[in-house]
């Protein structure tokens, strides 16, 4: 049985990781807020996060729980990029090295900034599940598998984000959150749900990713072909942890 992230996991994951990264600011959007009905709409920022969103803190708070002897045998992960960046990054910072599978439709800008972090690439031709396939091949001949959302570390290292979200705002109706293959809402809604069960946690895929849906009307993780311009939302599979 699959064993769910509680909330002092995620509290020991921002003991972990905060002098590393940092508490991105939560600004209100009145035109957002209009066009929504006149609600008090407010954005999580996490573009101005390190490597340019959240993923950064679910990779951080996987490496720095690896041993020594994990850590010299190196990483990988499949990533459409923003893994792939938060990845590399983290693997720096603790001495470690990062392999990251990407599809080759990659954005060139994400596959350079993976490298500039430390990171080496291997790009793979096909549908996504092609590169989570090759990331399974490569950990199966030694590395550390970080998975971008099937990995309890990295959903505490996530949900890090709901954390602060409690600390600045008090008023809360609703948080809604994007899904890909899942590492964010499951964090987020773990934290949310035990803090403040009123509040909603709503999810939003794309039309042509709902993987997630899927999933859920299938009640069991479901692998889908998708096809969607949001390529850190286009995650063909999700995983019993976050389901």
């Amino acid at each position: 049985m699959t064993t769910l992230i509680t909330y002092d996991d995620v509290g020991a994951a921002l003991q972990r990781i905060r002098r590393h990264v940092h508490e991105t600011p939560l600004l209100t959007s009145t035109r957002l807020g209009d066009r929504a009905g006149g609600i008090r709409l407010m954005l999580k920022c996490e573009s101005f996060q390190r490597t340019g969103s959240f993923k950064a803190r679910g990779a951080l708070n996987a490496m720095m729980q690896l041993s020594d002897a994990e850590r010299g045998r190196g990483v990988v992960a499949v990533s459409a990029g923003n893994h792939a960046q938060a990845l590399a990054w983290a693997a720096s910072t603790v001495g470690s090295e990062a392999v990251t599978v990407m599809p080759a439709h990659a954005s060139a800008a994400k596959v350079e900034a993976t490298r500039g972090y430390g990171g080496k690439v291997e790009l793979v031709d096909g549908e996504m599940i092609r590169a989570f396939q090759r990331a399974e091949q490569l950990a199966s001949e030694g590395r550390v598998m970080v998975h971008p959302f099937a990995d309890p570390r990295v959903a505490a290292g996530q949900g890090t984000v709901a954390l602060e979200i409690l600390a600045h705002a008090d008023d809360l109706d609703a948080v809604i959150v994007p899904i890909g293959g899942g590492g964010l809402i499951a964090g987020i809604a773990t934290v949310i749900k035990s803090q403040r069960p009123h509040v909603r946690v709503i999810g939003v895929e794309p039309e042509r990713a709902p993987t997630m849906r899927r999933s859920l009307d299938a009640g069991s993780p479901q692998t889908i072909p998708v096809q969607t311009v949001a390529d850190g939302l286009a995650a063909p599979t999700t995983a019993e942890l976050n389901l």
